[in-house]
């Protein structure tokens, strides 16, 4: 039972979720959206459910907590200790890298 919920977290999202998940991602802060346009450009096709479980516990986080992770000002922890979870931690990674350099 336990190999089929993992399973399930590791399997792709469908074109309606992640639609839903755009609209849900939209934020106040223009900086927000130009970190969460991005994330979505590079992974929106390989997006798990396990990480879009991680993206909606961001997404509840306010613009200004949200900036500063995106940021390093503050750690997960510092904003909330109960945020430090595998999903979140790995989702806020893929959220901080670097664009990709165009040559």
């Amino acid at each position: 039972m336990q190999a089929a919920a993992m399973e399930l977290t590791d399997a792709l999202i469908d074109e309606r979720t992640l639609s839903k998940l755009k609209w849900r991602c939209r934020r106040g802060l223009l900086e927000n959206d130009l970190f969460i346009d991005r994330f979505f450009k590079r992974f929106e096709s390989t997006l798990t459910v396990k990480q879009v479980q991680g993206l909606n516990v961001l997404m509840d986080l306010s613009d200004s907590d949200l900036l500063d992770l995106h940021l390093g000002r503050k750690t997960l922890a510092q904003v909330d200790a109960n945020l430090v979870q595998d999903e979140v931690c790995q989702v806020l990674s893929m959220l901080k890298e670097p664009p990709e350099r165009s040559q």
